[in-house]
């Protein structure tokens, strides 16, 4: 039985030995992908997709509440500087027109009317005169109740004296009965003479406030010069309103450009700001980029950038990195991250963007650019898939010496999607494997294959 045991023990160690050589002898024929590492020139760029766009478009809107004609223009309508591209209806702006220029006009007139005082300053001069001539009336009015005074007191003292003669017979009956009668006509005419007076100085007091209520009715006329000369410049401002309204109702194109978008198509009554029409300057495209906070950080304004995609057509096209949004914001990936970008306006080189036009690149048409961050003329670089990571996170790779591998710990530089520079751990002409296998392990004999 043990020799039995001992037989089958090195029978196993026999199998063992020779699996063992046969995996070596298949380790040894076992073909990887490789690459050798060489110097020259190398790009770090941050590529991402985006989009063009126009750094200003022109939005025309209703500018108040009116009826508008019918807008001819569609999209992709060229349009000159000065052009019209919508109106409201002309009838009404007239007639707007001509209710402003009217009310200027009656309150110039009236103010003309208003100026005119020649009538007030004749009647104030005759009122003048009517009041002298009053005045006159008036001394003479006066001058007659003195003579009548004294012609009452002349006759009043008459007739006293022929009382007293009377008792004694020394005159007739018929003397005395005319000096009553005397009496009687001056006491009368005393009393008339005084009441003609103050008839005529109640007239006079009246007369007198003549050139006053005349003087008065000028100096109002002065104050109401000074309300209407602020009615006609409220109704300047009026006109003037009017007339930019009717201006703001012809709608011009600001540019040579086209038409974006149309809006409405009017031959309706619309309110103020309804937008009508978009307008563009296609000669002013430019591209958008949505690029992580992270790589914006490398780029600076003036970089190369490469503009290619389906949109560009078959051959890249040249451009530059223009400006750099300060502020950044955050958005969901496609897997749902939070990721914080900053936008990055890229414009066509000198001479590019002609001919996308005429190739009929238009506004927010998908792109992708690729925005160069640094360049090296001479560096040793090796392909990106080469590259693995060590237990301790380091780069690493395996090369290939006299068939057998090597793991090599690399110092890297510039990188991109294709290549990385490799400042320490390997020399010109030095082989790695490209996508190195997990199973993959120092000293294996490996026969290399160039793709």
């Amino acid at each position: 039985m043990k020799q039995k045991f001992g037989f089958i023990s090195a029978c196993l160690l026999l199998a063992v030995g020779a699996v063992w050589v046969l995996g070596r002898w298949w380790a040894a024929d076992a073909t990887v992908e490789v690459a050798v590492a060489q110097v020259g020139p190398i790009d770090a760029f941050v590529d991402v997709q985006a989009k063009t766009r126009l750094p200003q478009t022109w939005l025309v809107t209703m500018p108040y509440p009116a009826h508008l004609e019918p807008i001819t223009l569609a999209e992709g309508d060229p349009v000159k500087k000065g052009q019209l591209v919508a109106q409201v209806t002309p009838r009404d702006l007239e007639l707007l027109l001509e209710e402003a220029q009217a009310a200027v006009d009656r309150i110039e007139a009236a103010i003309t009317e208003n100026a005119y005082t020649e009538v007030e300053k004749t009647i104030l001069q005759q009122a003048q005169q009517y009041v002298q001539a009053m005045d006159t009336t008036v001394s003479m009015a006066r001058e007659r109740v003195r003579a009548g005074q004294t012609r009452f007191d002349y006759a009043e003292k008459t007739l006293n004296r022929l009382r007293q003669l009377a008792k004694s017979q020394a005159v007739s009956e018929d003397q005395l009965d005319r000096a009553n009668l005397e009496y009687v006509e001056a006491s009368v005419g005393l009393a008339q003479d005084r009441l003609v007076l103050s008839a005529v100085e109640s007239l006079a007091a009246a007369t007198n406030l003549l050139p006053t209520m005349v003087r008065r009715y000028i100096e109002g006329k002065t104050y109401r010069d000074a309300v209407l000369q602020k009615e006609r410049a409220q109704a300047l401002a009026h006109l003037r309103k009017v007339q930019q309204d009717v201006e703001r109702g012809r709608m011009q194109s600001p540019f040579d450009g086209v038409v974006l978008r149309r809006f409405d198509t009017g031959g309706r009554f619309l309110p103020a700001g309804q937008p009508l029409l978009e307008l563009g300057q296609l000669e002013q495209m430019e591209v958008e980029a949505e690029v992580l906070t992270l790589e914006a950080a490398q780029i600076r304004p003036g970089a190369e950038v490469e503009i290619y995609g389906a949109s560009i057509g078959p051959k890249p096209v040249r451009g530059y990195v223009h400006r750099i949004y300060p502020a950044g914001f955050t958005k969901l990936s496609s897997l749902g991250i939070e990721q914080q970008m900053v936008l990055v306006i890229v414009r066509f080189a000198e001479g590019q963007l002609p001919r996308l036009l005429q190739r009929g690149l238009g506004v927010a048409y998908r792109v992708r650019v690729k925005i160069f961050t640094e360049r090296k003329s001479s560096a040793l670089q090796i392909p990106r898939s080469a590259l693995v990571r060590a237990a301790d996170g380091a780069w690493q790779v395996f090369r290939v010496e006299q068939g057998r591998l090597r793991r090599q710990l690399v110092e890297l530089g510039l990188s991109n999607d294709q290549s990385v520079e490799v400042l320490q751990g390997l020399s010109d002409g030095d082989t790695v494997v490209l996508s190195p296998e997990p199973g993959l392990e120092e000293g294996l004999r490996v026969r290399p294959n160039l793709p």
